[in-house]
Order: structure tokens, then C-alpha cells, then sequence
């Protein structure tokens, strides 16, 4: 399938990664945590992080999200380490996995298969397995959903996310039209203009996902920071902007109420800068619907804006090139 009908598939996604979650085989585990670490690269990665702040409200220990070969030193066996990797061959999880192992880390992985399911299923670890296929990126809804149950197995938090998975599928599935209508509007404001992303630092990892979308997918260079930090450094930056930025602003009913207000004073500065200043209301009843809400329209942003741009959406040869490279050593 190319990346427009991969895309398409995201609402089934949902629907088959409770599926998954729920016939998921996972043996009862008494330790208790202090502190939790998710390891995972790119569209593998993502979902730990999306995750770790719509669950931060429930969650009565840290979750740290790491995205490179070593595990915090503070790992031990009161940690539990979620490891994330779609192929189940990507180097620098199976190297914070090995460390975590040494560590004495209660272990848990999401995977298709590869070296990290041969290490699962040889040690006994919990493990959910999900379908094969290509392009993790595009997958994320599987390993997103698989988080979470994975979350409540081991008591961290509670069941109320289903509920929430299945409203999200009827809101996407009842705005879909609007919402490609919405993303192709966007997409046309973005080409031959840098992007830069913004949100409330609570949905940043929506916003990130927006951002290696239009990487890889749109094959475009752009930039995200988070409100209210942003004002205190970037904002001053846009004294030097030029008409070459186009602003995308993610908002969302539950920003911080002076925040919103932020956000107000932040367009009134930078539309002196750029005349592409796009604000993106999130639709749903809770942070899980917002945050599938918006990270499907940024799907289908970087789909129409590769496109506009005649690129393949699918394509990512020079990371093929760079495990290549790597794999020389």
C-alpha cells in the first residue's frame, strides 16, 4: 500500500489495536515501580510519548521516554522498561533493552517480530505482537493502543482508556471529511513555506509526530517548540522571521487558561512576521480524542503536502542508507 492508503487505515487501527490489547497474553507481575522508562526510535518512539502525557494525570510514578542507546542510570529492578520497536530490529532499542536487562528491569515489548521478539519469547517477558508490515510510521496506532494496555496490565493505570479509544474511532469516523478538507487547506498554505509547529507543552507529543510526519512523509525540514516556554526565548526570535514561515497552532479546549491567552498575544506578534498564521482547533470530548483528532488531520497534512511537492509519501531511502552505513561497523 502506498503512504495515502496506510493513512486511511488509522481509524482501523484503533479498532484492531484494542483487538490486540485485549487478546493479549500477559502473565501477572507483583513488583511495584518507581519509575517507569519507554524506549523506542521515530514512528516506533512516538507513541511512548504521546502516551506518557495523556496518562501523567493517572500515573503515580514518573515515565520517562527514551529515544537513543542508553537507559538512564537511574534504572533498576523497581523500573519498568516498555521496549518499542516495529521491526523488532532497531539498534538502539535493543541496546537500551540490554542494558535494561543487565539492570535487573522488569521488561515488557511491543514489537512485529524481529531480534526483540526472539529475546521476549526467550526470557519469558511480557510481549504483545503486531501485525506485520512496513513503514512504522504508519503504523502507530497499533504500538499507541498496545501502550496502554500494557500501562494498565501492570496496575499503572486504570481501564477507562478503552472507552476513550472507542469514542475517538465514532468523533474521527463522524469528521473525517472535515478533517481531509481541513489537512489539504493546511497542506496548500504549506508549500514553499517552513512549517513551524506549535501547541501547549501537554500535547507536545502530538505535535512531534505532526513534525516527523511532514520529515518523512512531506520530506520538508520544519520546526515545534511548546507554550508557555516558547514565549520566554523563540517568540523574541521572530523580530528576524521572514514571509518564508507559515505557523500552524494547535489549540485545544484544555490549555491552561492562561496559556490560551498566550497563545492570543503570541499570533498578534508573529502575524507581524508572516501572513500564514493557520490555528487548528482540536475536536473530542477528552485528551485522548483531542490528541487522535489532531495527529490524524497532521497525517493527512503530510500526505496532501507530498503531494502538492510530487514526492513519494512512502519512500525514506536515506535512512535505508544510514543502517547501511551503520551496519559496517
Amino acid at each position: 500500500m502506498n503512504m495515502k492508503e496506510l493513512v486511511e487505515k488509522f481509524i482501523d487501527q484503533i479498532e484492531e489495536g484494542i483487538l490486540i490489547g485485549e487478546r493479549a497474553e500477559l502473565t501477572v507481575c507483583n513488583r511495584e515501580f518507581s519509575n517507569i522508562v519507554i524506549t523506542g526510535l521515530g514512528g516506533s518512539g512516538i507513541g511512548g510519548k504521546i502516551v506518557s502525557q495523556l496518562v501523567e494525570e493517572q500515573c503515580d510514578v514518573p515515565i520517562i521516554v527514551n529515544n537513543t542507546y542508553d537507559i538512564p542510570s537511574f534504572v533498576s529492578s523497581e523500573s519498568l522498561v516498555i521496549a518499542s520497536s516495529f521491526s523488532g530490529n532497531t539498534e538502539e532499542t535493543l541496546i537500551a533493552l540490554e542494558q535494561a536487562q543487565a539492570k535487573g528491569a522488569e521488561i515488557a515489548v511491543i514489537t512485529s517480530g524481529g531480534k526483540m521478539l526472539e529475546i521476549a519469547n526467550a526470557n519469558h517477558y511480557n510481549h504483545i505482537i503486531l501485525p506485520e508490515g512496513d513503514s512504522p510510521r504508519a503504523m502507530l496506532m497499533y504500538s499507541l493502543v498496545q501502550q496502554f494496555y500494557l500501562l494498565n496490565h501492570y496496575g499503572i493505570i486504570d481501564k477507562t482508556f478503552v472507552n476513550e479509544l472507542k469514542a475517538s474511532v465514532k468523533l474521527l469516523s463522524d469528521h473525517l471529511v472535515g478533517i481531509k478538507v481541513e489537512a489539504k487547506s493546511i497542506a496548500e498554505k504549506l508549500l514553499g513555506k517552513t512549517a513551524v509547529l506549535y501547541s501547549e507543552a501537554k500535547y507536545e507529543g502530538v505535535t512531534i509526530r505532526f513534525r516527523q510526519q511532514l520529515n518523512e512523509n512531506s520530506k520538508v525540514l520544519c520546526w515545534h517548540h511548546v507554550l508557555p516556554e516558547m514565549n520566554h526565548n523563540e517568540l523574541v526570535g521572530w523580530a528576524g522571521g521572514k514571509n518564508e514561515y507559515a505557523v500552524i497552532m494547535f489549540r485545544n479546549e484544555d490549555d491552561f487558561y492562561r496559556t490560551q491567552r498566550r497563545m492570543e498575544i503570541t499570533k498578534e506578534v508573529v502575524e507581524k512576521y508572516t501572513k500564514d498564521y493557520i490555528e487548528v482547533f482540536s475536536k473530542g470530548e477528552s485528551r485522548i480524542q483531542r490528541s487522535l483528532y489532531l495527529i490524524l488531520l497532521g497525517d493527512w497534512v503530510s500526505v496532501y503536502l507530498s503531494e502538492l511537492r510530487k514526492v513519494d509519501a512512502k519512500e525514506v531511502h536515506v535512512i535505508a542508507h544510514l543502517k547501511g552505513e551503520l551496519s559496517k561497523l
